[in-house]
């Protein structure tokens, strides 16, 4: 952390690319540190995995573990087998296999099936607080979807997917303004809020805030942790995403939506003492 530069709201855009930092990483995290990174950047090979597998002429994602080579070769010998393929987490072959009996059917969206693997995945990692970031961040995805399939009628049990006890409160509470969460996500209110804004743009802008202020409160007694890496490598995407998005008025504004949420969050006690 020391040999990084600081990460600031007010960066026009953050002191590396995603893709530079992680080249940098490679160089300095132990084997144990660098396997628990590469499942934040999985989430790009699954991205680009299933680009290939609609398209095998698709343009990869460089920020993921694996090169264009490397997947396409994984693809060929995941359909070669019925097991794992060395090197390559298990779910990645067995999504290629679902893929090959599933994509000719209308109601199944590979993109939704690959990133609900991930998370199903990435959830198990064995450092508390990354688990409960993948946690987070597939929480937001279920009850984002849950409002939406409310909104227009639709059946939430379609739509929420995974079996833990926020998908199931989803189900249980559907007629619940926020499915009985409230009480269990400190962030429920906040994120209903976000879902309400009707300008899309805004409403990721305040999810993305709800994020960074999580990760100020996970990282806060723990700056040099591996932790407080792994939110340095979050907030160099978020900002990196909205500085080619809206590199002023956008900053500006989610800078505002930032310090809103810091006013309202709660302070750890052992700091008020």
């Amino acid at each position: 952390m020391t040999g990084l530069q600081g990460i600031r709201l007010s960066d026009a855009r953050p002191q590396h690319t995603l893709q530079a930092l992680k080249a940098e990483l490679a160089e300095m995290l132990s084997a144990k540190d660098a396997r628990l990174m590469e499942r934040y950047f999985l989430r790009f090979d699954c991205e680009s995995l299933c680009a290939l597998l609609t398209d095998a002429d698709a343009e990869v994602d460089t920020r993921g573990n694996y090169d264009r080579e490397a997947l396409v070769t994984f693809i060929g010998e995941a359909r070669a087998t019925e097991g794992p393929v060395k090197g390559f987490p298990a779910f990645l072959a067995d999504f290629v296999r679902e893929y090959d009996r599933r994509a000719t059917d209308a109601k199944w969206f590979p993109r939704d099936a690959a990133l609900l693997a991930y998370y199903n995945y990435a959830r198990e990692c064995p450092n508390a607080m990354m688990a409960e970031w993948y946690e987070l961040n597939f929480n937001i995805l279920n009850i984002l979807t849950a409002l939406i399939a409310r909104r227009q009628g639709w059946a939430l049990a379609d739509y929420v997917q995974g079996d833990g006890e926020v998908a199931a409160n989803i189900l249980k509470q559907a007629a619940q303004p926020d499915f009985g969460l409230s009480a269990e996500l400190d962030y429920m209110q906040d994120l209903m809020r976000a879902a309400e804004t009707t300008d899309p743009v805004e409403k990721e802008r305040q999810i993305d805030a709800l994020r960074w202020t999580w990760l100020d409160e996970k990282t806060f007694f723990e700056p040099f942790d591996i932790t407080a890496l792994f939110a340095y490598v979050v907030r160099t995407e978020i900002l990196e995403r909205w500085s080619l998005l809206d590199p002023e008025q956008g900053r500006e504004r989610f800078t505002e939506i930032i310090e809103n949420l810091r006013g309202t969050a709660k302070v750890p006690e052992e700091f008020l003492k």
